[in-house]
């Protein structure tokens, strides 16, 4: 079947950024979470005649998201995890964005999350024979994602 329109080439997976309260964050080696579900509830009435099960939608879930970066000397993300760990969850919650990019770097597609605040961070492993960067690990989880782009 011939296309009548313009051809679209899927975007790459490697060109991306940050943004969390709009201060951007470059330099991310790998974004991942980017999930939503809704648990489905099975619901029968009692005099249903058939055996069908009706589907109904339940709760909607988000994923946690996984921001992996190389260390280097900017505390920024290291003080937001902090401010959990110190019970200062109410300042902590953030919003953010993930903007993949096209070829030419502009602007493709946008994932925004809300309410967010670091759940979990994981340092590097350091290994003497290796020649890699130190990458740290942090986790986000959040209470709502669309996708604006």
């Amino acid at each position: 079947m011939a296309s009548t329109g313009e051809r679209r080439d899927p975007y790459r997976g490697f060109k991306f950024r940050v943004q969390i309260d709009g201060i951007q964050r470059a330099g991310f080696r790998e974004v991942s979470g980017l999930d939503s579900a809704t648990d489905p509830i099975d619901y029968r009435v009692g005099d249903d005649k058939t055996v069908t099960i009706s589907k109904l939608p339940g709760l909607k879930k988000f994923a946690n998201i996984t921001l992996k970066r190389g260390i280097t000397d900017d505390l920024d993300l290291w003080k937001w995890r902090k401010q959990v760990m110190d019970g200062k969850i109410k300042n902590a919650r953030k919003n953010g964005s993930i903007i993949l990019m096209d070829d030419e770097g502009n602007d493709a597609a946008q994932w925004d999350f809300v309410a967010a605040w670091p759940t979990k961070w994981t340092g590097p492993t350091y290994n003497a024979t290796a020649n890699e960067v130190a990458i740290d690990t942090l986790e986000l989880t959040h209470e709502g994602l669309d996708r604006t782009k």
